[in-house]
Parts: structure tokens; C-alpha cells; sequence
């Protein structure tokens, strides 16, 4: 089975309209859609924006619908004057960049517990879905997506963002999703369609292209589904 989390109707609204069969199970305000796309089993669920609601869904989901591997799909902002609205990231890691307990001697972003600062994604699944970004006709970026309980919105933000941690997208669920995955050892992926430049433009430009972001995620992990579905019948 793969988990597919988003955190807005936007971002998974486009797959579940694609879930045959669909079982609804509500967990802690959560829903969680089971069924089939394209004859593989799937549960996707909106986790709501933050952090802690990533991660509350993640664990739901993994404990309860044991999936093989989760990918987090949705929009995100660029840190990077490269990566341009449109653009489409799928992280090479992921990090938690307001974790800061610099104070006791432990760099920016330092995870407890997992005792690193960037969480790697399944390269083979990043892989996939970098390679059906390409089918789908989108350019395609590789690299750190940065997660914070802030909507980026700020240049000194952003800049902090590249200096610190190399990160060339930003959002605000993905490094907990990763965070998750890898205390429970299950594979995932993070896909992001660039909405916004993430600086003081940010609050005009995500409205206005969030919806076309949405609709370039969903185009790729559909695509990526597909390609799952080969290789059952093969």
C-alpha cells in the first residue's frame, strides 16, 4: 500500500477523486481514504498544515494502514533564484529548520533522537518521481526541502534558509513526514510544485498559483501510480 499525505483540499483533492472503491476512516479529526488508483492500493489522507499535524497523520497512518512507503505531495515556496513558480522539488532530505536548541551546543535543525539534521528521502521512489516529473513535461529540481511552522513570507527568512541549510525549497510538513518515516524506518518521498518565491511577494503570488501547483503534483504522483501499476502486471 502506498500513504500519500497532503495538507490542504487543494493538494489531494485531485487523488482522492481518483480512489476506487474508497473506505473513509476518521482518526483523531483526520480522514483517511482507502482504495484503489489505477489497481494499486492507496490511502490518502489531509494532514492540515503545521508540522505536529504532519506528524500526528503520519503515525496514524503507518500504524494503522501499514504502508510500504509515504510520499508527501503539495506546493512549497523556492529558496533558490533557480528553482522559479511552476518548478516542481523533490527532495534529495529534508529538515526542520526552527528545531533550535543552539543555546546547548547542538547546531540549528539537530534532530534528538534520530541525531542528524537532514533526514534522507528513498532515493529509488525520488528517483520515480523525478522521472515522471520529466514524462509529465515539468522541470525538475533536486535538493533540501526546509519544514518550519512559518508560512515563508520574508527575504531575510529565505536567505537564512539557503545559508543555513543549503535548502532550495521551503514548506511546512515535509521534514516532519521525514522525521516520522525514519523513527518508524518506512520509506518516503517529498514532491513539491513551487507556488510562491517565498519573500514579501509571497502573500500575492500563493493564491494566485496555488492551484496550478496543486494540479502539477497531482498530475505526477498519478503518473507515478501508473507506473507502480506496470510493474504488478509484469
Amino acid at each position: 500500500m502506498l500513504g500519500i499525505i497532503g495538507a490542504m483540499d487543494v493538494e489531494i483533492a485531485g487523488i482522492k477523486a481518483r480512489v476506487a472503491d474508497a473506505v473513509e476512516t476518521e482518526i483523531a479529526g483526520i480522514t483517511f481514504t482507502c482504495g484503489t488508483i489505477e489497481n494499486v492500493m492507496v490511502v490518502v489522507a489531509q494532514c492540515s498544515p503545521g508540522k505536529v499535524n504532519a506528524a500526528v497523520c503520519t503515525q496514524i497512518m503507518i500504524d494503522r494502514f501499514k504502508p510500504e512507503a509515504i510520499i508527501n505531495v503539495g506546493v512549497g515556496c523556492s529558496l533558490t533564484p533557480e528553482v522559479v513558480i511552476k518548478n516542481v522539488v523533490i527532495a534529495s532530505d529534508v529538515c526542520e529548520y526552527d528545531i533550535d536548541i543552539t543555546a546547548l551546543g547542538e547546531p540549528r535543525g539537530f534532530i534528538n533522537g534520530l541525531n542528524v539534521i537532514k533526514v534522507p528521502t528513498d532515493s529509488k521512489i525520488s528517483e520515480a518521481l523525478s522521472q515522471c516529473a520529466i514524462t509529465c513535461g515539468e522541470r525538475i529540481h533536486r535538493g533540501t526541502v526546509a519544514s518550519g511552522d512559518t508560512f515563508i513570507a520574508s527575504n531575510e527568512l529565505k536567505q537564512m534558509l539557503k545559508d543555513e541549510f543549503g535548502a532550495i525549497c521551503g514548506e511546512m510538513e515535509g521534514g516532519a513526514i521525514g522525521h516520522t518515516c525514519m523513527a518508524n524506518n518506512v520509506p518516503f518521498a517529498v514532491l513539491r510544485s513551487i507556488s510562491d518565491g517565498g519573500d514579501s511577494s509571497a502573500q500575492i503570488d500563493y493564491p494566485t498559483f496555488k492551484m496550478i501547483a496543486a494540479k502539477i503534483s497531482t498530475s505526477i504522483i498519478l503518473e507515478y501510480i501508473k507506473t507502480l501499476k506496470t510493474q504488478l502486471e509484469l
